[in-house]
């Protein structure tokens, strides 16, 4: 059995997707005045991402914690990452915010973080599909 057929390769990848979050959303909550001066990113969009990937990070885990992973919700996140993907690299092209060495290198650690659990979500999905029996849900 390949590890992405393996019935804890989603929930792992949940997990992982979880805490990555959590430790993100974390930092950006704690820290906001200073994370804005080093990145040259607005606080309130600090805030409020941080804000939302604590929320979110919440829902991952959730997921990750049934049984029978919620393969619709699941692909509803891998959506949801590549979309957190795009709108990284829409901010930095758009220029639209002075962002600092520093911020450029934040916005795209989450931009390849994301990349790389939508994929690695996207492929258990698949692979989970054949051999493993999941309700969707």
């Amino acid at each position: 059995m390949s590890i992405f057929a393996s019935p804890r390769f989603l929930p792992n990848v949940m997990w992982a997707d979880a805490a990555s979050c959590a430790a993100t959303g974390a930092l950006q909550v704690a820290f906001t005045g200073a994370l804005a001066g080093l990145t040259g990113l607005p606080a309130p969009l600090l805030m409020g991402t941080g804000v939302f990937l604590l929320a979110y990070a919440a829902m991952a885990a959730f997921m990750a914690s049934r049984s029978t992973p919620p393969r619709t919700l699941i692909g509803l996140v891998v959506v949801g990452n590549f979309g957190w993907a795009v709108a990284c690299i829409s901010l930095l092209v758009s220029g639209i915010f002075p962002v600092t060495a520093v911020g450029v290198a934040w916005v795209l650690a989450q931009a390849v973080c994301v990349i790389v659990l939508a994929e690695l979500q996207w492929t258990g999905l698949r692979r989970s599909r054949g051999g493993v029996n999941m309700v969707m849900a």
